[in-house]
């Protein structure tokens, strides 16, 4: 069955969860006919027409705390459209434990901030009575304190969006209107100046896409296997930041290299017409002792060619454009300036490969993908790359 569904483009996403697991989840009515296997599929005796009276709403994840959010969204939002309205009926939930839970919960939270903050932190002046009715406006109510300065403010289920008091003063500010807001100049005179980095950047990017290239931009964060496993590499090699407590396996360290994430944009564009000619400058982080966080931002240049050949020659290219805009000349075995030499990399094809040097040291690499990198990330044609740490020219 695993294996049929791995077929499908639409289903084989979700399969790992529960491929390698013991037994599966059905669900089943009173008379034993199956209406779903999730979070797989569900069975053609549950589809929903326009005669349909009666809905079941399952939620499945294998975080409870985010089925619950999601249940309770989905159920209050159906609840207006019930007969009667705003009345559903609850389902008890038996665990492998034993014990027994009625969902949906609908809890109510309860939340305080001063009323003062929020004139503070939006910049306005209203009474007590006025934040009550601006919270109102946002569908939130409140209960009297013992505290005058205090407002208590009960959260619906329907607004598991707010987890901070900072997230109350928003609404307070978007029910006052943000361009009823007075502007005010700042109390202190200062100069603002763009970093030099990003100034750099800024330039380098305007120019990059005046060659061609379309400007991607990827998260921060990845998966062990994206900057290890999927390009070839240990990770215990890698001078990675992991994440303590990792919410979800797309985001377990912090990027030491700009390549899986553009190598995604390519799989989830495989549709455009080719070729593809992305790059992104933005910073990967690595671990530094020195440091007093233990680590340390680094501004890279990454750009790639995506299409029916290698490319090679394009993204070499591309090399000697990027420095031309910095102003630095290609001469062979001069610290003065630039070259490039051979080099092995287990990420990219054996013998299409070099390493870029400047003031004799290493700071860039481009070549011709390996083939298992190329399948890792399901892309079928060839495509060459060039990554370049950009701090030694700034």
């Amino acid at each position: 069955m695993m294996e049929l569904y791995a077929t499908d483009s639409h289903l084989k996403a979700y399969l790992h969860i529960i491929r390698d697991s013991p037994v599966y989840p059905i669900i089943k009515d009173s008379n034993g006919v199956v209406l779903s296997m999730p979070p797989i599929i569900n069975g053609d005796h549950s589809k929903i027409t326009l005669n349909t009276k009666n809905v079941f709403i399952e939620a499945t994840a294998t975080d409870i705390h985010k089925a619950i959010i999601v249940l309770d969204t989905i159920v209050t939002m159906f609840a207006q459209h019930c007969s009667p309205q705003f009345v559903i009926e609850p389902v008890d939930v038996v665990s492998p434990d034993g014990s027994t839970t009625a969902y949906p919960k609908l809890e109510w939270r309860n939340m305080q901030v001063p009323y003062e903050d929020i004139n503070k932190k939006v910049g306005i002046k209203v009474s007590k009575g006025e934040v009550i009715e601006l919270l109102k406006k946002m569908g939130l109510s409140t209960e009297p304190t013992p505290a005058d300065a205090i407002i208590s403010v009960k959260i619906p289920p329907t607004r598991h969006d707010i987890l901070h008091p900072c997230d109350l003063i928003e609404d307070a500010a978007i029910g006052y209107g943000f361009n009823n807001i007075t502007m005010l100049l700042p109390g202190s005179l200062t100069i603002a100046d763009q970093f030099t980095h990003n100034r750099v950047s800024d330039l380098l990017r305007r120019e990059i896409v005046a060659a061609g290239y379309s400007e991607a931009l990827t998260f921060a964060l990845c998966s062990r296997d994206d900057i290890a496993d999927k390009l070839r590499h240990k990770i215990d090699t890698i001078p990675a930041v992991h994440i303590a407590n990792p919410k979800t396996l797309e985001f377990q360290v912090a990027r030491t290299t700009l390549i899986p994430g553009l190598l995604k944009t390519v799989a989830g564009n495989k549709k455009m017409p080719l070729p593809l000619k992305l790059f992104e400058i933005s910073d990967v982080v690595v671990k530094d002792p020195s440091k007093d966080v233990g680590a340390k931002n680094i501004r890279h240049f990454c750009g790639l060619y995506y299409g029916k050949t290698s490319g090679f020659e394009i993204v070499h290219g591309l090399l000697d454009r990027f420095m031309q805009l910095l102003g630095v000349r290609y001469t062979p075995n001069d610290d003065a300036g630039y070259y490039i030499k051979a080099h092995s990399d287990p990420t990219f094809f054996e013998g299409r490969c070099a390493q870029i040097i400047t003031h004799g040291r290493p700071v860039g690499v481009f070549g011709v993908l390996h083939p298992e990198v190329l399948q890792q990330f399901e892309l079928t044609n060839p495509c060459s790359i060039l990554e370049i740490d950009v701090e030694p020219f700034i």
